[in-house]
């Protein structure tokens, strides 16, 4: 039964970790694609919403997704799909693509902002050391509390 004290935080931590591993990475690709200065032209190809949460009594969260499309300098063509852009964009649309030319796949619609890249990366990777944090006394307190229990049993 203990184990289960030990095994499902230690998941939790793992999950935290890999999703700021991934938010890190992202938040590196688009500063890349905005530091390089490289634009191309792109159209939005299609746009569509994700809907998260359970609805009832739980909140629901919808995110607007974009799929664009561009060419880079040397002619090869990409497609991404991007959350977050504004909802001014529909299908049809011409937008600038920002993107380094070493990794276009990391393209980005979205305009050069740092301040809110920052504050979003800054407040994702706090709620995952909350989490951390969490699971991590949870596991200091299960195992007094475990170790206090065997001591007392004749």
């Amino acid at each position: 039964m203990e184990t289960f004290f030990y095994v499902v935080p230690s998941i939790v931590i793992a999950v935290m970790l890999f999703l700021a591993y991934k938010t890190l990475g992202r938040t590196r690709q688009v500063r890349a694609a905005w530091d390089s200065g490289v634009t191309a032209e792109g159209r939005c190809l299609r746009t569509y919403t994700r809907t998260s949460g359970g609805g009832g009594d739980t909140s629901v969260s919808t995110t607007l997704h974009h799929v664009y499309e561009f060419t880079t300098r040397d002619g090869r063509a990409y497609r991404f799909d991007e959350g977050g852009g504004p909802g001014t964009v529909i299908e049809g649309d011409i937008v600038t693509v920002f993107y380094a030319p070493d990794h276009p796949e990391g393209a980005t619609a979205q305009r050069p902002n740092r301040g809110r890249l920052a504050a979003g990366t800054g407040c994702l990777l706090a709620l995952c050391a909350v989490f951390i944090a969490f699971c991590i006394g949870f596991m200091v307190f299960a195992h007094t509390f475990f170790s206090e229990a065997d001591s007392m049993m004749p």
